[in-house]
């Protein structure tokens, strides 16, 4: 009887050490993959690479964890929420004003010329992950907030770079008006020059530029966004085999198809993009052009060789340009539905402790 009760404390025992273990170990694993804050990037006031530690701690679980799922099911989700968040911050800033719908005051931003390309089920993936957050935490994290790390993810789980972003976004009050929206989206046919002058117009520098361009590393174009380097006459930047494949994809200038942006790699977020334009396949006069233009020229070679040092670099990209003209503490509003504005802009008695205990923080 003694014999058989000391083996079951022993067993007992074990287990409770094999527990402890096993949390340990996934502490340890939790701890490595925390992402640290970029203490060598600035982060503007009022936003916090810790803003929700209290108010909706697992903020970044939830949008990841749907995600995964998404992306199973439609990788290209991925490229197509990236690019909403860079049309979302090149026009007024990175509120999500371009997640609005029209209202009788207007069309939205969806509705200009460079946006009518934006995948619609990918303003419905945003939406979806809005009503996964606030039904975990409540109403306390910004639609702008959700897109900035939805976008993040895209990356990550497209197998680029894993980085932390800094919180506290508030949502727009308004949508920018078509001519607002299309005076401030660099076009496909703009070249290194403009480029080089429209991103320093916005404290992005020359690094800033061609890192970020090579987000074109994922997703897809529209034949008319690239066709006017084949027709009438052929772009002599363009490779030729390259070019005749690309004729039969877009057999007219106005051809509806698509053309994967990287031929390389289409899906994988990774250099290949670089390699492409030191090929003379990229797809884009804004493209093919940082490999042109000298002052560019070095910056595509030297992230076509070193991945590591394109991640980098694209990480600090995005850390910077997802801060451009942020709304922050009682400015905007924390909307209840991505593509309205809510029917009666307030700040919550929880929004209100919120505000204070990021405010406390910075």
């Amino acid at each position: 009887m003694a014999k058989a009760y000391s083996t079951r404390v022993l067993t007992f025992l074990m287990l409770i050490s094999l527990m402890a273990v096993a949390l340990n170990l996934l502490s340890t694993v939790e701890a490595q993959n925390k992402k640290k804050p970029r203490r060598d990037v600035p982060i503007v006031r009022g936003l916090s690479w810790s803003f929700y530690q209290k108010a909706c701690p697992k903020v970044e679980n939830i949008i990841r964890k749907e995600l995964k799922k998404v992306f199973k099911r439609d990788i290209g989700l991925a490229a197509a929420i990236l690019r909403i968040h860079f049309h979302d911050c090149f026009v007024q800033g990175c509120e999500g004003s371009v997640l609005l719908a029209g209202s009788t005051s207007g069309p939205g931003e969806q509705s200009s010329i460079p946006n009518l390309t934006l995948r619609q089920a990918a303003f419905v993936v945003i939406n979806n992950l809005r009503a996964l957050v606030h039904k975990q935490c409540g109403q306390v994290v910004s639609c702008s907030d959700i897109l900035a790390l939805a976008a993040r993810d895209s990356v990550v789980l497209s197998g680029g770079p894993d980085y932390a972003v800094p919180l506290g976004r508030r949502d727009s009050l308004a949508f920018a008006s078509q001519d607002t929206t299309l005076a401030n989206l660099p076009p496909p046919f703009a070249n290194a020059s403009q480029l080089i002058t429209d991103f320093a117009n916005r404290n992005l520098d020359i690094n800033d530029l061609v890192a970020l361009s090579g987000a074109h590393t994922i997703g897809v174009a529209h034949c008319p966004s690239f066709t006017d380097r084949l027709y009438p006459n052929q772009d002599p930047t363009m490779n030729k085999f390259f070019a005749n494949n690309l004729k039969r994809t877009c057999p007219t200038a106005n051809s509806s198809n698509t053309q994967v942006n990287d031929i390389r790699s289409p899906d994988l977020f990774d250099n290949k993009y670089y390699v492409d334009l030191m090929n003379r396949q990229g797809l884009f006069t804004s493209d093919q052009d940082l490999f042109v233009d000298k002052r560019t020229r070095g910056i595509v070679e030297s992230y076509a060789v070193d991945q590591k040092l394109f991640f980098e670099h694209f990480t600090v990209g995005m850390i910077k340009m997802g801060q451009m003209s942020v709304l922050t503490g009682s400015q905007g509003e924390i909307r209840s539905n991505c593509s309205a504005r809510n029917t009666a802009s307030f700040m919550s008695v929880l929004e209100e402790g919120i505000l204070e205990e990021a405010l406390s923080m910075i």
